[in-house]
């Protein structure tokens, strides 16, 4: 039996930051999925109502990639009262050719939140104007943090401005990244006025209420909404998709379940037949995303199976050439 690489949340910090390279990384592996040859199931959820809680499952086997990567991803919104992180989990890395188990990425959801980060950077990267400066981010938690922080990777981003629930959590994301990031931050508690404002709009809440009205939208806005990945979650009014120049999801047979799409289907604004280019139609060339300034984009991320295989691979990559990780020899 081959041994097997285990990987602590802190080596794998130490591996994967969040930079340029595991954008392009996100971004192939979404051209990989819109070549047609990967093989992702559905996601497996596990609600836990009770708690807030969820767990999800997701995998995807790439032709390409040596290896492929099965993620168990909790994510339970009350834990931050109780001071502990809202999201946690791990991924197991088997090899492509004998399905042998390779490695135990020991990560806390960590490897989740850079590859969710770097989706929203590969779709600014190719869908916003290319002199956009100024950034709307909904939420203030981990992921609203690393969003802002992905954007400034593919975009001169010099301004931001926050928006949460929480007045206090804002305005404490403001101050750390305004010296992290050395960008103007600041908070605006009239969610309207921030979105307006914007020409970038990033939402990362858990919401199951929609956040975010139509008639805030304007033209040569880019909207990436992450935060609807379940099937009871919602940050966008459904008419938004309908007012869009072109709606992108990152996998359509997921976002007609799980994604914003799903409400707009709901409310009978848009026909569950309806087909859309994916991302990774975008990042493959396969179709085109923006085509003038004044296009108003929405992109669709509900965190697809083929994103933690990429990751995972990647981390086990430099795992190997760099002698990091414990060994459990099987």
């Amino acid at each position: 039996m081959a041994d097997i690489k285990i990987l602590t949340e802190s080596e794998l910090r130490t591996l994967i930051p969040l930079d340029n390279n595991v954008v392009d990384c996100i971004a192939r592996a979404f051209s990989e999925l819109a070549g047609g040859y990967v093989t992702m199931p559905p996601i497996m959820t596990l609600l836990v109502p009770e708690y807030s809680g969820e767990v999800c499952v997701k995998t995807a086997y790439v032709p390409n990639f040596d290896s492929f990567a099965i993620k168990m991803s909790p994510g339970f919104f009350k834990n931050p009262q109780l001071g502990l992180p809202s999201t946690s989990g791990m991924m197991v890395l088997f090899a492509s050719a004998t399905g042998m188990l390779e490695a135990l990425l020991l990560d806390n959801g960590y490897l989740t939140d850079v590859r969710t980060a770097a989706a929203g950077g590969v779709a600014a990267q190719y869908l916003a104007r290319r002199d956009v400066s100024h950034v709307c981010v909904v939420g203030a938690g981990v992921q609203a943090r690393m969003q802002l922080k992905a954007l400034t990777l593919v975009r001169e981003i010099k301004s931001a401005v926050i928006w949460a629930r929480d007045a206090r959590k804002a305005d404490i994301t403001a101050s750390d990244l305004s010296r992290e990031l050395g960008i103007n931050i600041t908070v605006n508690m009239d969610l309207a006025q921030a979105v307006g404002s914007a020409e970038i709009i990033v939402t990362t809440t858990p919401s199951d209420k929609p956040l975010i009205n139509s008639d805030w939208l304007r033209a040569g806005q880019l909207v990436i909404a992450i935060g609807s990945d379940q099937e009871h979650k919602v940050e966008l009014f459904p008419d938004c998709i309908r007012k869009a120049t072109k709606y992108i999801p990152d996998n359509l047979a997921q976002c007609i379940v799980k994604g914003e799409l799903r409400s707009a289907i709901e409310a009978g604004l848009v026909e569950s037949s309806s087909n859309f280019f994916e991302l990774g139609d975008i990042t493959a060339g396969k179709a085109i995303g923006r085509e003038t300034d004044d296009d108003l984009i929405i992109v669709d991320l509900t965190g697809t199976g083929v994103q933690d295989t990429a990751i995972a691979n990647l981390a086990f990559q430099r795992a190997k050439n760099m002698g990091v990780g414990s060994i459990f020899a099987n």
